[in-house]
């Protein structure tokens, strides 16, 4: 069961696809914590390049779809959120741990860390079966888009 599908993700979030990183929200604890999901399929365009005959999708962008979702956490506190637009403002500690893979289902577990009135810092986790494959700190700024 979902808590956001896909088209509500839409709804929230600027990105689209190819760089929409979040296929649903699968758990949010307003202000405190929410839990994405990523299917990874042989089809990402990033597969092409990353590595031809031996897929791994890149560790940036396992931080990024972290972002995403903490995005989600973010910009649902605003009410005029469709006049926002979350920017990355840092990314501290950041550790990659695993490869993730065609076929996976990417976990993305978002915790607040500091909640302001425009400043957002998370820590996040991205996980396969359990174990994490990438964890960073991440800030954004929630800027008024232009």
């Amino acid at each position: 069961m979902s808590v956001y599908d896909i088209q509500q993700i839409q709804e929230i979030l600027p990105h689209r696809y190819p760089f929409l990183l979040v296929d649903k929200i699968i758990e949010l604890e307003p202000k405190v914590r929410i839990v994405g999901v990523k299917q990874i399929t042989f089809n990402e365009q990033f597969f092409q390049g990353h590595f031809p005959g031996a897929p791994v999708m890149p560790g940036v962008l396992q931080i990024e779809a972290l972002a995403q979702v903490g995005a989600i956490l973010a910009l649902r506190e605003f009410e005029d959120r469709n006049s926002k637009i979350p920017f990355f403002s840092g990314i501290d500690n950041a550790k990659f741990r695993r490869p993730v893979v065609p076929g996976d289902t990417l976990t993305l577990e978002v915790v607040a860390l500091r909640i302001g009135s425009k400043v957002f810092k998370m820590r996040g986790e991205a996980k396969v079966d359990g174990l994490i494959t990438a964890e960073a700190e991440i800030m954004c700024i929630v800027g008024d888009r232009k």
